[in-house]
């Protein structure tokens, strides 16, 4: 057979139109639903529960809040609660038991101004250590957060005197491998990148990529820190190969120009770390694998390890809307199933095939 005939397709499964702008969506871990999150015509917060019923979704549950609700993640509680914390847009943090939400379990005034990005860890089983949270907002501050501490974030890194305060867009945790290892990854609208590590609670490496930093990922939160996509405004991503770091030149990385517009998102295939989705400003996806060089690290002049970048293929793209996508999820229980957002105020669920085949 052709090797073209072996890529993977991007099936649109489901389209369900929405009355809301939509800005974050997630599968509920162990489940076939999903959920949406967002701001009604009306500046109230929305939160949607969906099933998946074969070739449909049926809407379970909408719960309305008084503040639109920006960002969301399952992954600072275990399986057996599955609480959502939602980042909204008057600086709150919220955790919802979504079988009770009318009161949140844990609430806390996190930041001045809008919650940005949100990403939890250390539950689903995800991650060693505690169950934390971290909040990244337009007030400039990344906040870390455990919910068994009430009110007083456990990290809180913030410019430095005489620093300009940086809109905060993209936040990840990553490195959890076991109990003391931890580091948030953040993005700002400068093109800042900055990685703290929480076990030293110092910035152990920053970069510029020259454009606002819209999505940062690891390539999984639990593992030492293998491979770090970010995405910006000006349609580039860069892949950094987080396992060696120079002592002056940081990580090795490649760039890809995708597209010519924003790219808001990357996702990971949870099944294999090696391939991602980016979401654009265009409505399209792009669906990526990284190859890896044939040794990841080489010594420099002075003896020095240093690490060598990989390279980028494109396995598939398509367009699905005239909006942007700008919210992304993969199902951590099906592979291939994925859910994603648009500002054409359109959610869908889609099939991507062949996955296991490259």
């Amino acid at each position: 057979s052709a090797p073209g005939l072996e890529r993977p397709q991007v099936v649109s499964h489901v389209q369900q139109s929405l009355s809301y702008t939509v800005f974050d969506c997630k599968w509920v871990p162990r489940s076939a639903r999903l959920l949406c999150l967002g701001s009604a015509a009306r500046g109230t917060g929305v939160v949607q529960l969906y099933e998946l019923r074969g070739a449909r979704l049926e809407l379970l549950r909408e719960i309305e809040k008084p503040k639109p609700m920006k960002c969301g993640t399952f992954g600072a509680t275990s399986l057996q609660q599955r609480y959502l914390a939602t980042g909204d847009f008057g600086g709150n943090l919220n955790i919802w038991n979504l079988e009770a939400p009318e009161i949140p379990v844990y609430s806390v005034k996190g930041h001045k101004e809008i919650i940005n990005s949100i990403d939890g860890v250390g539950g689903l089983g995800i991650g060693e250590g505690a169950p934390e949270i971290v909040t990244g907002s337009r007030d400039g501050t990344v906040k870390v957060w455990d919910p068994r501490q009430k009110d007083t974030p456990v990290a809180n890194m913030e410019p430095v005197q005489g620093e300009s305060k940086r809109d905060c867009w993209t936040v990840a945790f990553g490195n959890a491998y076991n109990q003391e290892e931890r580091v948030v990854c953040a993005g700002y609208d400068n093109g800042d990148i900055k990685l703290f590590d929480l076990k030293t609670m110092s910035l152990r490496w920053e970069t510029n990529i020259k454009n606002g930093v819209c999505s940062v990922e690891f390539d999984r939160k639990d593992i030492n820190m293998n491979k770090l996509v970010a995405t910006s405004l000006e349609g580039k991503f860069h892949v950094f190969d987080m396992r060696t770091q120079h002592p002056t030149k940081g990580f090795a990385s490649v760039s890809e120009k995708a597209q010519k517009s924003t790219i808001w998102q990357v996702r990971h295939l949870p099944q294999n770390r090696d391939i991602f989705m980016t979401s654009g400003g265009s409505g399209s996806l792009h669906l990526w694998k990284y190859e890896y060089p044939a040794q990841r690290s080489k010594k420099d002049s002075e003896g020095a390890e240093m690490g060598v970048a990989g390279s980028l293929s494109l396995l598939q793209n398509v367009t699905l809307s005239t909006q942007p996508i700008s919210s992304l999820d993969w199902s951590p229980d099906k592979k291939g199933l994925c859910v994603c957002g648009a500002f054409d105020q359109t959610v869908r669920v889609l099939i991507v095939t062949k996955l296991n085949k490259i």
